[in-house]
């Protein structure tokens, strides 16, 4: 269905940031359907095992995107999918969240195991310092870090930890070179989260799709702007819905 959109939050946080997006992207075009589907509450850290829950409770023939996290869990959907989806799009989704050999543009894995272990001991202060770095390099960092902090959804510990441990193992250049549908890949300039620099990465891997790159903004810019966000989408979906 070429007028309905899936979209998949990120980590730890619920659907609450993608809510504005969302009435955004309906109020520019009333014929596009914006679901938000909850991240599965899974134990688990196996990519498999989620991609089978959301293959199972995702509709299908859809526009697939997702927020950071869920633009990474999108992306592996279709792929497995391929023309079972109509297109994906992905905002402050890096293909591997954690720094390794083969794609040096991602987090540092010292800081990343930082942010297990203060998992481990306290959650909701973990959470906490999440949300302060997606607010990083937003216009109102503190009024945004709020906003993020009091949308999250009461989560058990051991989910919070199965998505911290999924978000490391995760790597989704494979399934982004093999998706054969049009692709937006979103990123901000003063992201903490996910370094500037996986945007030109990204456009090495994939030449031939679209890559934007919001110079002053962070990694909760679909929070901050949401109106001009989708706007971006907006024409990116009339663009590939015209070929």
């Amino acid at each position: 269905m070429r007028d309905r959109l899936i979209l998949l939050p990120g980590w730890g946080l619920g659907v609450s940031p993608l809510e504005p997006l969302a009435a955004a992207l309906q109020g520019l075009d009333e014929h596009l359907r914006v679901e938000i589907e909850p991240l599965p509450a899974l134990l688990s850290s196996d990519p498999d095992e989620w991609l089978e829950e959301l293959d199972a409770t995702v509709p299908q023939d859809t526009w697939l995107g997702g927020w950071s996290l869920g633009g990474m869990l999108a992306s592996v959907l279709a792929a497995r999918r391929g023309e079972r989806c109509c297109g994906l799009l992905t905002m402050a989704s890096n293909p591997s969240f954690v720094a390794h050999e083969q794609w040096p543009s991602a987090m540092d894995g010292q800081t990343f195991d930082g942010f297990l272990a203060g998992c481990a001991v306290d959650p909701r202060q973990t959470l906490k310092r999440f949300s302060l770095l997606c607010a990083q390099g937003c216009g109102d960092p503190r009024g945004l870090s709020r906003l993020l902090s009091a949308g999250a959804p009461s989560t058990s510990p051991e989910v919070l930890m199965a998505g911290l441990e999924l978000l490391a193992r995760l790597d989704t250049r494979a399934a982004l070179q093999s998706f054969r549908g049009p692709q937006l890949h979103l990123f901000a300039g003063l992201d903490a989260l996910v370094p500037a620099e996986a945007a030109g990465d990204l456009l090495v891997l994939l030449p031939d799709v679209e890559i934007g790159l919001i110079e002053q903004a962070g990694h909760g810019f679909l929070l901050e702007d949401p109106h001009g966000v989708a706007a971006a989408i907006q024409a990116f979906l009339h663009e590939s819905g015209d070929d």
